[in-house]
């Protein structure tokens, strides 16, 4: 089993470092701040008013590379990948200051968004005296230069933010996070109707990247060596791809994991399974896609229910429901999508209504990290000693990933890309840590 793996068993009690702690910390007074971060799900950087820094630092990749990489930090944080996900509600007046500690000059742009002011006037794109495009808004200059964006978020839904200075460089190189909108409805629906409900303690980002570290060098030495930028941009060729920044297995780590210190985000969602009375309400996954093609990506063992793309919800022109269930989740360059999802345990089987198969004996199995010993919810059968396991109080885990299988892969590693898990843990009360 490959040194990244182990190490993920081996710290998987390990408590949240201070990184973690600080990173966190990164909210709004106003918002109520619990004790740690939860393990899964989306972390929130509170808003109206963000102050954004352009920093630099290394990733960590599952085949034990590292790779360069820009971001956005939120306040004085360190460098983090992706960027900080910025929450803010519906009529907010959003305003993000953007400090620019590299050598080129940068920007951020925000899709979707209308009216978006730069220092008080509305962002234009730039050109230089020839008349060439240099960037698509209003830049915070190289070496300290700052820029004050700012517009009113007047719908709802899931939004990207990534600059707009040479984007085929930068949003490569790092600088793209998540910007959610709540609606006025409430933070447990997606859009302002009644059926985008979702449970806010189980909603999930699947960001998906990739990077082409032959860029990324020329970056580092063009940065850290002061250095001319040589790459040929037509040569760019993707040899990772990420889910929130991570490969598999990392993907699945907790959130700010203390062994992943530049890449807080994870990737594995975790609910109950449906139920009419204790748990009716489904989950979320928000879906973003900064890539430069489609990802077709493939979460096994259920539907969701699309109901919103790029900050749209799927209605029509008289508010009539047209979201519809999909299995694989086809997501192009540049697009959001909503989805909300619920697990059925349509069989219901347990020792009392077993499987109709008869189970082979342990000689003759072949037994994963995550299996229990038992098929069946909430129980734990034998295991031949010395088995490795992951399972801690027999529950499911079902696996999604990006269905292109070549982008799968780190460099020529097969499965350890863009892949995560769903985590289905037994009906409650149960005793599941």
């Amino acid at each position: 089993m490959r040194k990244q793996l182990l190490k993920w068993v081996a710290l998987g009690l390990v408590l949240m470092g201070g990184i973690a702690l600080l990173a966190y910390a990164a909210r709004s007074p106003l918002e109520e701040v619990s004790a740690a971060p939860p393990d899964e799900g989306i972390i929130c950087t509170y808003g109206p008013t963000f102050t954004l820094t352009t920093t630099d630092g290394y990733i960590g990749t599952p085949d034990d590379n590292v790779v360069y990489m820009w971001g956005y930090a939120a306040d004085n944080s360190p460098f983090q990948h992706p960027s900080p996900v910025l929450c803010v509600n519906e009529g907010d007046t959003v305003t993000v200051i953007l400090h620019n500690t590299l050598p080129d000059d940068v920007s951020i742009m925000f899709p979707g968004q209308e009216n978006v002011l730069a220092n008080g006037q509305p962002a234009q794109p730039q050109f230089d005296g020839g008349g060439n495009l240099t960037s698509l808004t209003n830049v915070a200059a190289g070496n300290g230069g700052s820029i004050t964006y700012s517009f009113v978020a007047d719908k709802p839904g899931t939004f990207l933010y990534e600059s707009g200075t040479e984007p085929d460089v930068q949003v490569r190189m790092g600088l793209f996070g998540a910007l959610i909108v709540r609606p006025a409805m409430g933070a447990d629906h997606a859009y302002n109707r009644s059926d985008s409900q979702f449970n806010p303690d189980t909603e999930f980002m699947v960001l998906l990247s990739e990077v082409d570290p032959f860029m990324n060098q020329a970056m580092e030495r063009h940065v850290q060596r002061n250095r001319p930028f040589i790459y040929n941009i037509e040569n760019y060729r993707p040899r990772y791809w990420l889910v929130n920044g991570r490969g598999f297995p990392d993907s699945i780590a907790p959130n700010f994991a203390a062994w992943l210190p530049s890449q807080p985000y994870g990737a594995l969602a975790r609910i109950h399974p449906y139920d009419p009375v204790d748990n009716p309400v489904p989950a979320m996954a928000r879906y973003l896609n900064v890539g430069t093609t489609e990802f077709p990506f493939h979460p096994h063992g259920n539907n969701g229910r699309v109901i919103g793309r790029d900050g749209h919800p799927l209605e029509g022109t008289g508010g009539e429901d047209l979201s519809f269930e999909k299995f694989s989740i086809n997501l192009g360059p540049g697009q959001t999508w909503d989805v909300i999802f619920k697990w059925y345990d349509a069989e219901g089987y347990s020792p009392d209504n077993p499987v109709p198969v008869t189970v082979p004996g342990i000689q003759n199995l072949v037994f994963g990290l995550f299996y229990s010993g038992s098929p069946y919810l909430g129980e734990q059968g034998t295991l031949p000693v010395g088995t490795s396991n992951t399972n801690s109080c027999g529950e499911y885990y079902i696996i999604s990933h990006n269905h292109a299988l070549y982008q799968i892969t780190s460099w020529g590693v097969p499965m350890t890309g863009p892949i995560t898990y769903m985590r289905i843990d037994p009906p409650l009360p149960n005793d599941c840590p």
